[in-house]
């Protein structure tokens, strides 16, 4: 586990009423940042798939069923 210290500026009336809602805390401020990087992961996600959908045309089904087949044909081979 790594320890850091953080020294936040925050308005007054911010600072009192986070602190009154419990989100000084480090679980409150680990929980934060977690959602944070989840979010962001997800965004860069359909980021990246409004791209490709931009530069690809859409699958066919027959398509659709081919990349799942390999997938799973994959798994199946790296699991022997």
């Amino acid at each position: 586990m790594t320890t850091l210290e953080l020294t936040l500026n925050l308005p007054d009336s911010l600072a009192q009423e986070a602190k009154a809602a419990g989100l000084l805390t480090p679980e409150a401020i680990e929980q934060m940042l977690k959602r944070e990087l989840k979010r962001r992961a997800g965004e860069q996600l359909l980021e990246s798939a409004r791209a490709l959908q931009a530069v690809q045309p859409p699958l066919t089904e027959a398509q659709i069923e081919a990349e799942i087949d390999a997938a799973r044909a994959q798994r199946r081979a790296r699991r022997s």
